[in-house]
């Protein structure tokens, strides 16, 4: 069974060497006593916050406590933290910093591979482009395909469509970017038409380009 040790709310004497007010104490016998009389004063205060570094440090410590405090709103006592031993935290907290140096490395790795996926994609997007749009000049498929592949854009290279290829979901970001750079649209909007009215207004051109694209130059 845990040892309980409180936070008063109220400030507390130890009933046996009349310490006080005490910042924790443990009852004995409804009594008052204070850290150093129960022989628990040699523990260090580790305020929760980190169950790793609690779990860690509690099963490191040959003796702990639970402290505890009422809450008054809620007419509940309410864990705190706990008392461990200064070793047992030493260790507790070496254990933790290396994991989270582990963790810290294997971001790394990761950010590494999916810059490289990311690249791949993106070459393997451009290529699909120019096969689906031959007469699209190679640079600005590589733009189409860059833009279009951003991670945690949301945009079409992103979707399941995109990453699989799909002729629709391609189709869709060259579209998307002849829309913003080959017409009036953008202009349009500033202007203040409508989303849909400006697409039914540049859909025309849009055709036209795609279509010219369509063929080998």
């Amino acid at each position: 069974m845990d040892l309980v040790v409180l936070e008063p709310l109220k400030g507390r004497h130890c009933a046996e060497c009349r310490q006080g007010p005490l910042t924790m104490h443990l009852l004995e016998f409804n009594a008052p006593v204070c850290l150093d009389c129960a022989d628990l004063a040699h523990l260090v205060y580790l305020p929760r916050g980190s169950a790793s570094l609690t779990r860690r440090a509690r099963e490191a410590s040959s003796l702990s406590a639970v402290v505890v405090r009422f809450n008054r709103r809620r007419r509940r006592y309410e864990r705190q933290g706990l008392l461990v031993e200064e070793t047992a935290l030493a260790r507790a907290e070496s254990a933790c910093l290396a994991d989270a140096e582990a963790r810290s490395r294997r971001r790394k790795r990761d950010a590494v591979r999916r810059a490289a996926e990311d690249i791949r994609f993106t070459a393997v997007l451009g290529a699909e482009i120019l096969r689906l749009f031959p007469g699209c000049p190679p640079a600005r498929a590589q733009d189409i395909a860059v833009h279009a592949s951003v991670r945690g854009s949301g945009r079409v290279g992103r979707t399941t469509a995109g990453r699989s290829l799909e002729e629709g979901a391609v189709t869709a970001a060259v579209r998307a970017s002849v829309r913003h750079l080959d017409t009036a649209y953008d202009t349009l909007l500033t202007a203040g038409v409508a989303r849909h009215e400006a697409r039914a207004r540049v859909a025309t051109v849009i055709d036209e380009v795609l279509a010219a694209w369509r063929t080998r130059p």
